[in-house]
């Protein structure tokens, strides 16, 4: 289990995170909900090394065995849908590329330029990239911005039963009725509803 006891986040004068703990089990999905700018994206940060917690503890869990995906898709305009995910995975993994394009349903589209994919087609390509990464812990902002809902839910579906559990970040009520453990935030600075 990843524990995050009484984290504190303050930039200045403002307190992003105040005295706030969370538990993440060890498999399945956690979905973070709450209003923007209750301090979502910087637990996210925290955990992956991003940010610096001025208070609190983390365990568990170092930022080196987390994968973030970052609420932009940050794809390079010159690397093809394959190239996007054999430019992270060792040359050994190089055969998960289907799998993982299957997990996303982006299958058929491994030689396309980030330029040819829809919006949501290259929110999913981030989210395979990120997938790629070989994390005990998955961070996932906002995973599903721009994706339909139908094929959102069933990622989602497939996301549960990953080896590594998955913290992500959503206001969608259908993702978030499906989630394996819903936190409700209040805030800033979050607090539990």
């Amino acid at each position: 289990m990843i524990v995050c006891k009484e984290l504190t986040v303050f930039f200045g004068d403002r307190t992003v995170l105040d005295h706030f703990s969370l538990r993440i089990p060890d498999s399945g999905v956690t979905v973070l909900s709450g209003p923007s700018g209750c301090g979502k994206t910087t637990l996210l940060r925290v955990l992956a090394g991003l940010e610096k917690n001025q208070g609190g503890t983390v365990e568990g869990i170092s930022p080196q065995q987390t994968a973030l995906l970052f609420q932009d898709d940050r794809l390079l305009p010159w690397r093809t849908v394959e190239q996007h995910l054999t430019d992270v995975l060792p040359k050994s993994r190089w055969g998960e590329v289907p799998a993982l394009l299957a997990l996303t349903e982006l299958e058929g589209e491994e030689k396309a330029l980030p330029s040819t994919l829809s919006g949501g087609m290259g929110r999913r390509l981030a989210l395979a990239r990120c997938l790629a990464l070989d994390a005990k812990l998955y961070l996932l902002d906002e995973p599903f911005a721009g994706i339909d809902l139908p094929r959102a839910l069933r990622i989602l579906e497939r996301l549960k039963k990953l080896p590594a559990p998955v913290l992500l970040v959503s206001h969608e009520e259908s993702v978030l009725a499906q989630a394996d453990q819903l936190i409700r935030l209040d805030g800033p600075p979050p607090h539990r509803m």
